[in-house]
Parts: C-alpha cells; structure tokens; sequence
C-alpha cells in the first residue's frame, strides 16, 4: 500500500494584507519595573569602575594629642601692625606739641604728664616714631593703635590681671586689665606675644625666657584670636580719642607664682635711638599683677 500524497505546498503568508498602509506600529511601553532594573545597572557600572576619576581624594586630618601645644593660625599670623616707623613730620617733640596745640582743648592738653597716671607729647613722638601709634589730622586728631592683650589662664579657671602701674615719675596708674602691649611695624600677634611677656614679666619667668625656649613657656590656645576695635578717650593722653585695634588671645604662662606679685621693667625705650627723648618720657618701671576668676572679666 502506498502513501496518501502530502498536500500541496501553500504560499506564504502575505504580512501586509490585514493592516492599513497609514497604521504605525507602537512599541509596548516599559513597564516601572523595567525602569528600576536599569537605573540600578547603570549605577553599579558607574560605581565600580574607577570611583577617584569621579570624586577628587580627600586627605585625612590629624590633630596633635596635646591640646596645649601652639597651633599657626593663618588668621591671626596675618594680622600686623601695618604703620611705618619713623613715617611722620614732627622733627622734634615741640613741633609736635605746636601741632596739637590747637586741636586740642588747652586744659586737657595742659594735663598731659602732669596729671597723675598721664604721659607727656616725648612719649607720643617716641611712639609715631617707633611705628606704635599713627595720627589722623583732624580736629581733635584720632590717635590709632595696634594692641596685643593676652589673657594668661592659670589653675582654678583664673585669668591674670595687672592691677596697677608704677610710673618713672613716681604716680601710680590704675590698670585692671589683662597684660597689654602695642605692636611694633609689620610685627606678628605671636611675635607681640611673645615680646609682651617677656617684657612685663621677664624679671619673674627667669632667665630661661628669651634663650629660645619661648614656645615651652608660652602657649597659645588655639582657636582662641579675636580681633576688636574700640574708640574711646585715652586715659594716657587726655582729650585725644584714640581707636585701639585690639588683638586679643588666650595662652598659658609656665613660671608665673599663684598669688599675687610685681615685675620690673628695666628700660621701656632701652632700644630707642632718640635716648635725650626718651629719659623726659614717662616710663613703666613696675607692674602689679593679681589673678581672679575668669567668670568676673
């Protein structure tokens, strides 16, 4: 018996003929899932290859154990006394006194070196011509200071204070302040510092201070600048208002005696070329510290 025969062959299916020529075919819309699957690809491929091409290495920061040791500042490093010396034109201290004659009023500026606690026109010239102080001309003149005040932290939350003066005259002027120094031309707020202390109270410290040890004996506190300025009438200078720049920190002193004390200042202007001058100025010649609570400054 033989095989039925196979059917004929049929043609191939015609795509076109059950859709209209103008009719698009639309893709199926991506389902929220399918989305989601491909985001997360991308940032996996993204995130393993080759991360610091993307984010620049950010370095680690250490910090010293000691708290108490010196930490740079920039801020304060930068911060000068930018007044030249020798930069004014008074040729003497009487063309000085003819200048401020005038723009003065006479019984305030009579009083000067005479009334106790006060300086005399030397010790202005002395301080225009060491770059100290600088004058404004105007009526009165505004006389402008670069100060460092550095409050000294002892045991027990204390904070020491010069109470008084004793001037080369022989009058005591009253200072309840912290320690305080002008600052010379171009001079630094660590430099200052240190200059302060070892002029005010060298004569306690010993003779360690100024044989390059400064560091050990002063520390500043980091983070502790601040810089203010205030206008107010000098009490050095009567009737010349006076606007102080002050450059205030915080430091630890080794050598300094728990109770209260007084140091000696050898010569104030000792590095002053004009040495006719300087012995008719009104000279430090002892400071009286005492230490107090730090809550009552």
């Amino acid at each position: 018996m033989y095989p039925p025969p196979l059917p004929p062959p049929q043609p191939p299916p015609n795509n076109h003929q059950h859709h209209h020529p103008s009719k698009l075919h639309l893709n199926k819309p991506t389902s929220l899932p399918d989305l989601f699957f491909t985001a997360l690809s991308l940032l996996f491929l993204f995130s393993s290859s080759k991360p610091h091409a993307l984010l620049p290495k950010i370095p680690s920061l250490s910090f010293p154990l000691n708290s108490r040791r010196f930490l740079k500042n920039p801020i304060m490093s930068s911060q000068t006394n930018p007044n030249p010396k020798h930069l004014h034109p008074f040729s003497n201290p009487q063309s000085l006194s003819d200048w401020l004659k005038p723009r003065l009023p006479s019984d305030s500026f009579a009083s000067w070196g005479v009334k106790p606690g006060t300086k005399n026109v030397h010790n202005l010239w002395l301080e225009l011509s060491e770059g100290e102080t600088s004058l404004d001309d105007s009526i009165p003149p505004l006389r402008t200071v670069h100060v460092v005040t550095l409050r000294i932290i002892g045991g027990d939350n204390r904070i020491l204070l010069e109470s008084h003066q004793e001037l080369s005259d022989g009058t005591v002027r009253q200072r309840c302040r912290p320690l305080s120094e002008k600052m010379k031309p171009g001079e630094t707020v660590e430099a200052a510092v240190s200059r302060a202390v070892k002029e005010e109270l060298g004569s306690i410290i010993g003779d360690n201070f100024g044989n390059g040890d400064e560091k050990n004996i002063v520390r500043i506190v980091p983070g502790s600048y601040r810089k203010k300025v205030e206008e107010r009438a000098s009490a050095s200078y009567p009737g010349l208002p006076a606007c102080y720049i002050l450059h205030t920190v915080d430091a630890w002193v080794d050598g300094l005696p728990d109770g209260e004390f007084c140091t000696e200042e050898a010569e104030e202007y000792k590095d002053c070329n004009e040495t006719t001058i300087a012995d008719m100025a009104v000279s430090v010649k002892k400071h009286y510290w005492k230490w107090i609570d730090s809550d009552s400054v």
